[in-house]
């Protein structure tokens, strides 16, 4: 089983690294310089259809020497930039790409002089790691963005999602999946970001499971688990009413 579940990763990679590079310019995200912070001034960027944002470098760091897998983000932080965003174009790409996959997608980000300003003062690639939202509303606060240019690395949250289920032998014998493990978190190189990490269950039977290391994925990616023995899924028999 285990041989049959590298063969099928393996495959599932080159279709991601293939699709990524053209997902990059899906969006551009059009954002201009806040010079002044406060919950007033936010108020009233909201109030104008903006939303504040944030945008730095993240520099992970191994933060135990006999650990690989205890990666951090570093206490240094440059490049960085107080920002408002269009709120209108946010939802657009929010509604598009759909949640959790916003945090596994990088974007090109440009930043204006102002509001319809045809001058650039910065761009790059940005990797969304927060949004924060109001408890009651749900509304867009404000937004949290690393800067994800080729060549750094950046701890990732990668949505896991199922394929196969209408083929899967143990649920067509009544038997339901159990999602252990909704993402999986990977150091990964800016320029390989997997937007999710694809798994087939096709040929499962009732208690058969996939475990971290039945997944090969790109040779640049770390996984930061110190069990790699923990499933990520399993099929379990559908309990019976006694």
């Amino acid at each position: 089983m285990s041989k049959w579940w590298r063969a099928a990763a393996t495959t599932a990679g080159v279709q991601r690294s293939t699709a990524s590079a053209s997902r990059r310019s899906y969006f551009t995200i059009q954002a201009i310089p806040r010079e002044v912070t406060g919950s007033r001034v936010s108020s009233r960027d909201r109030a104008q259809g903006r939303i504040p944002a944030i945008v730095f470098s993240q520099n992970c760091v191994q933060s135990k020497t006999n650990d690989p897998t205890s990666i951090v983000a570093g206490g240094s932080v440059s490049r960085k930039f107080l920002l408002t965003t269009e709120r209108k174009q946010i939802k657009a790409i929010i509604d598009s790409i759909d949640l959790p996959f916003f945090y596994s997608t990088t974007f090109p980000l440009q930043i204006r002089a102002g509001s319809g300003s045809s001058t650039l003062l910065e761009s790059g690639k940005v990797l969304p790691i927060k949004i924060h939202r109001d408890e009651e509303t749900g509304k867009i606060l404000n937004l949290v963005f690393v800067w994800a240019e080729d060549g750094t690395k950046l701890k990732v949250d990668v949505p896991v999602v199922f394929k196969g289920e209408h083929e899967c032998p143990g649920l067509k014998k009544g038997g339901y999946l159990n999602k252990i493990r909704p993402t999986l978190k990977f150091l990964c190189p800016a320029e390989h970001i997997p937007q999710k990490i694809e798994i087939d269950i096709s040929q499962l039977d009732v208690e058969d499971k996939v475990s971290l290391h039945d997944i090969d994925v790109h040779p640049t990616w770390k996984l930061l688990s110190k069990n790699e023995a923990i499933p990520v899924c399993k099929i379990k028999a559908t309990a019976v009413d006694s």
